[in-house]
């Protein structure tokens, strides 16, 4: 195996020019000592295009300093807490994009990567460097881009399937020792208790999961700890899913697409996950355009797509991506699994979120906010569960579906809703209480 050759982080980022389209790559392994490296090079840089998604590092981004404007122009292509505000600001912005298509847009050209910044593993006995917690874009960025930095991690775990790199592939390596941010998550309130039971009610033995991260997801997991012969086909992997896999709840044994093998893009939790996750071949990350291919993710059996709103119409109209006129995410993988799901064999989709906001504004509106974006469409709404119930919205018309969401939302905003349904929908929805 050939000798890695390591520089400083200074040096490895000397390569990038004004106007170069750079990658960093994202989830919780962020290659943040390449990212200051760059961003101390500001007074000799211009127009330098920044792409990354998903990002969850220790601070806001380096690059997200107003004296740096016209440095950096950061694109994100999923929108995390490190360049929100920088993006409300007007001083960035996001690129709007499913976001297993941006693969495609790397290797077609039309997002130009010319240096891809990634936080791998130490190389195993052939020489091959996992790219670790965060395959999803950082496949396709490195292979289109003309010149490949890595931090050469001893703390990012070895994880198989298809995202590894062969150091004779790297054109300047840096050494460190920087454990992956770990996220930790609590025990479920009442309320995302409550809601996970609802969902959970919904799930058969034998499904394949898709599921998210945060308080809910994880109170679904811990509501179908008794369920046998899951199997695992998502976008992120988190703690709760290892618990599933420990106690073998999830077996991955009735998948059609990598039988016997759970199969994520990401994964985001504690030390112990990636712990968990080093050299474990019961899992295998991929390409995110791999795993968000809604004609792979229908091959398996039972698939259940579970994601979550910020806020939802009266119609089933689907807003996860911001709040009113304010950019908070993207749409990520929700439209991938929304459809994917759907085309599954016994597969179902679900929209999970409390009925309303800790301010206690109700979550289920008559319109979406003014400036609010449709991440998954009425047309592909199936079922919607909050604390007080869960409803599939299929099969119903306009003023059903008005009736159905009224029923599970916050209780003190019922009676405003059904005016405006009444205004909306007159006799069809009126009908429907006589």
């Amino acid at each position: 195996m050939a000798e890695i050759k390591y520089v400083t982080a200074a040096e490895a980022v000397k390569c990038i020019k004004s106007g170069d389209g750079v990658y960093f790559q994202g989830s919780t392994a962020v290659p943040e000592v390449l990212q200051q490296a760059l961003a101390d090079r500001a007074s000799e840089l211009r127009d330098v295009k920044i792409y990354s998604a998903f990002c969850i590092p220790r601070g806001v981004a380096p690059f997200c300093k107003p004296e740096y404007r016209d440095a950096f122009i950061t694109r994100s292509l999923f929108l995390c807490a490190d360049q929100r505000e920088w993006v409300a600001s007007g001083d960035g912005s996001m690129i709007p994009a499913f976001l297993g298509e941006i693969p495609f847009l790397f290797r077609s050209g039309q997002l130009p990567v010319d240096v891809a910044c990634i936080n791998c593993s130490l190389p195993d006995q052939d020489g091959y460097c996992s790219y670790g917690i965060s395959a999803d874009l950082a496949v396709s960025a490195v292979e289109s881009a003309n010149f490949v930095i890595a931090q050469i991690n001893k703390s990012i775990p070895y994880l198989y399937g298809g995202a590894r790199i062969h150091i004779s592939k790297i054109h300047a390596a840096v050494e460190c020792d920087i454990p992956p941010v770990a996220m930790e998550f609590g025990e479920p309130t009442d309320i995302e208790r409550a809601i996970g039971n609802n969902i959970a009610s919904e799930i058969p033995d034998g499904a394949t999961l898709q599921i998210g991260v945060g308080g809910i997801p994880n109170a679904v997991l811990n509501a179908i700890k008794h369920h046998k012969h899951l199997g695992l086909h998502t976008e992120a992997m988190t703690d709760g899913v290892v618990r599933l896999m420990e106690e073998g709840v999830i077996d991955n044994s009735l998948k059609k697409f990598r039988p016997g093998k759970g199969v994520a893009s990401l994964a985001l939790g504690s030390k112990h996950m990636y712990e968990f996750l080093h050299y474990n071949k019961d899992m295998e990350f991929y390409d995110v355009a791999l795993t968000n291919d809604p004609q792979i993710i229908r091959q398996n059996p039972k698939v259940m797509a579970i994601n979550s709103a910020l806020e939802i119409d009266l119609t089933g109209q689907i807003c996860a991506d911001s709040i009113g006129e304010k950019i908070f995410s993207s749409v990520g993988g929700q439209h991938d699994f929304m459809y994917g799901g759907a085309l599954s064999e016994g597969g179902k989709t679900f929209i999970a979120l409390p009925a309303a906001t800790s301010k206690g504004k109700s979550k289920i509106v008559p319109t979406l906010t003014p400036g609010a974006g449709v991440v998954t469409t009425r047309f592909q709404a199936q079922y919607i569960a909050t604390e007080h119930g869960i409803v599939y919205l299929r099969n119903k018309d306009l003023a059903q579906r008005a009736k159905a969401l009224i029923s599970i939302a916050e209780p003190s905003a019922r009676e405003e809703l059904e005016k405006a349904a009444v205004k909306r929908f007159g006799y069809s929805f009126l009908r429907l209480k006589q």
